[in-house]
């Protein structure tokens, strides 16, 4: 089950090259409709941040999703890791997809709707998986006890 639990992680990180993609495909051509130059016109060391009231907010949505891809799920990919090498169950297995699918939701909702208090229950959900995972690689690693959770 050791590598069905790098499965998750997998996906997350496709899902992120996604979100990239898309938040270039519609923040780019904002940038030259705004600017006139698109990145050419952008001044020396700027920054994605600099952007905020410049472009359209729906816009920018897809960038602080992006962000967010870049925060939070770096610690879930460290738990899948550990999990993984110390030895999965099916309830690990079964939170690291619903941590991830509830990310892909989170990302889908912030980039298109972001209604912010549905926002924040997709965001809660998921920590409380990543809160599960983490301890559970407390648990394998520290305890060196995979039965210290239920299988």
């Amino acid at each position: 089950m050791q590598a069905q639990m790098l499965a998750p992680a997998a996906v997350l990180v496709a899902w992120s090259i996604v979100m990239l993609f898309w938040m270039a495909g519609t923040r780019l051509p904002a940038m030259k409709r705004a600017s006139g130059g698109g990145l050419g016109g952008a001044k020396p060391g700027g920054r994605g941040q600099d952007l905020e009231g410049v472009l359209d907010d729906k816009v920018n949505w897809k960038a602080h999703n992006y962000m967010h891809l870049m925060e939070q799920p770096t610690l879930f990919y460290a738990a899948s890791v550990i999990i993984a090498i110390m030895g999965a169950s099916s309830l690990d297995m079964v939170l690291a997809w619903a941590y991830v699918a509830l990310r892909i939701v989170h990302s889908i909702w912030q980039a298109t709707i972001n209604v912010v208090s549905v926002r924040f229950v997709l965001f809660l959900l998921s920590s409380l998986a990543l809160v599960y995972l983490a301890v559970r690689a407390i648990a394998l690693t520290l305890f060196n006890d995979p039965g210290a959770f239920p299988q």
